[in-house]
């Protein structure tokens, strides 16, 4: 990692004094939560996070990505008894756990904006060290590691991928584990929800925007509720999200592919020449039938990884949405005690 960028103790006051002033960052530290069959535990959630007292003060905005349970009643009710500031913000349907944290990022207006998942497996009171972190030691973002994950044995291999894959793909510092309980400075937030594509990936976004980037360790909580929400399809659709988005390596494994069969191709056409100049008869129909399809296969997946690329191209310019807020409701001290649309 590269070396902390210390600032003075006195510093992210006096920012944050000045952002009051202006109206830009009324307090410290932002939380946003995307709720997905979260009604049993986003409650407990909100009680914890509202007992923290971040420097500055803090805001939750909880984000209910079109969740089939009763998810919105449960976080309406969390704003109408809100004891700080909160505001739920509904799609009109399910868009995606990355495309629910851009709708709230747009919400958010602290100096800082924690994001986090609504299961409880990250403790609450981890927040506070993860928000001081960020900003004592000038960090745009601070990612959280895990010395134990209490995921299922496939998600956890499923996250060690995903993680080897953003490294050959994305610029970021090798090693540096991505994960959604992560710390973001406004600068980071505010360029990051600029991107108005259907197929957001929050950190790939972040590694375009700074380089400022540190982790720390957090402790992993077994799931309080239920069972995670990602499914092994919803895991391929993000891995896409990641390789087709912000690299164009997929295309060049492809060229390579193409060459090193084009290459075979010439070696295989050289010994059956040789073999028909020495009076042989050339292999027969099983190599043949090995080297066709080997070929086609390689060429059917060209076109499948062009087709990916294409068809997200057209999607993009079709206007597909990345989110559709269908409500935005504030409650806590921002709505004077009650909740404003």
């Amino acid at each position: 990692m590269t070396e902390i960028l210390a600032r003075p103790l006195g510093a992210f006051e006096a920012d944050l004094e000045a952002g009051l002033s202006s109206g830009s960052a009324p307090v410290g530290l932002s939380i946003v939560v995307p709720v997905y069959r979260g009604a049993a535990t986003v409650g407990a959630l909100v009680e914890a996070l509202s007992a923290l007292r971040p420097a500055g003060g803090l805001e939750i905005i909880l984000v209910n990505d079109g969740s089939p349970d009763n998810s919105g009643e449960v976080c309406r009710a969390l704003a109408e008894s809100a004891t700080v500031p909160l505001v739920y913000v509904e799609h009109a349907r399910n868009f995606g756990e990355h495309n629910a944290v851009m709708s709230g990022l747009r919400q958010a207006r602290g100096a800082f904006v924690i994001t986090m998942d609504d299961d409880l497996q990250n403790p609450p009171e981890e927040v506070i060290r993860l928000y001081d972190h960020a900003r004592l030691g000038g960090w745009d973002v601070v990612y959280t590691r895990y010395a134990k994950k209490e995921h299922e044995g496939w998600r956890n291999l499923g996250s060690r991928f995903a993680n080897g894959v953003a490294d050959l793909l994305l610029d970021k510092p090798k090693g540096l584990y991505l994960s959604s309980f992560r710390c973001m400075s406004a600068l980071a937030v505010r360029e990051v929800a600029r991107y108005s594509g259907p197929y957001p990936y929050v950190d790939g976004l972040l590694m375009q925007v700074t380089q400022r980037l540190d982790s720390i360790e957090v402790k992993h909580l077994p799931r309080a509720e239920g069972r995670s929400n990602y499914t092994l399809k919803r895991l391929v659709l993000l891995w896409l999200n990641l390789a087709t988005n912000f690299s164009v390596l997929p295309l060049r494994m492809a060229i390579l592919a193409g060459a090193a069969m084009g290459v075979l191709g010439l070696i295989a056409a050289a010994i059956v020449i040789f073999e028909g100049l020495r009076g042989e008869t050339p292999s027969g129909w099983a190599s043949m039938m090995t080297v066709t399809l080997l070929v086609a296969g390689v060429q059917f997946l060209i076109l499948g990884v062009l087709g990916e690329y294409v068809g997200r191209a057209f999607l993009s310019a079709n206007g597909k949405p990345q989110g559709v807020v269908r409500d935005v409701v504030r409650g806590g001290e921002q709505a004077g005690g009650g909740t404003a649309r």
